[in-house]
């Protein structure tokens, strides 16, 4: 058994977020989602690996920050059974490494489609490297067409 989330563990740690929703999703190998955010509605998110390997970053993308722009990056997998907590003002993104993965992840806010956004995952100033080979990396049409941080004008203050 796997306890993957007890509410009074996150608080003892400073994470207090009402969580709402649990999303799973389904990716194969090379797939890389992201970077998204949502500009009025933003979630905080808990995310882990159900299922396979993953490469996970999450951005920093509130103006003020002294981190802004500054990513983190972990290997999420069923094996190593990690979390990453996301709070609020950052853009997330994966890529698959595995043959396959099925991620899950909880979120605070409801997920509100007008208000989706993202930052190009090659975004020059982020520097992010994926693990892979940019040319092996699947993309939506919808990830392709981000544009890069420092040219966006609505983000977290």
């Amino acid at each position: 058994m796997i306890e993957s989330y007890k509410k009074s563990s996150y608080s003892d740690l400073g994470i207090n977020y009402d969580f709402l929703q649990d999303n799973l999703v389904y990716s194969s190998k090379n797939v890389l989602r992201g970077l998204h955010y949502q500009e009025k509605f933003p979630q905080g998110k808990l995310v882990s690996v159900i299922e396979g390997e993953i490469f996970d970053i999450a951005v920093d993308i509130r103006k003020g920050s002294s981190t802004f722009g500054k990513y983190i990056a972990i290997e999420l997998s069923a094996e190593n059974k990690c979390q990453l907590f996301i709070p609020c003002g950052f853009a997330h993104g994966f890529v698959v490494l595995s043959n396959s993965a099925t991620f899950s992840y909880k979120v605070d806010n409801y997920y509100a489609p007008k208000y989706d956004r993202g930052i190009a995952f090659d975004d020059p100033t982020l520097g992010i490297n994926w693990q892979l080979p940019l040319a092996d990396l699947q993309l939506s049409d919808k990830d392709k067409k981000h544009p890069n941080l420092l040219d966006i004008t609505d983000l977290f203050e």
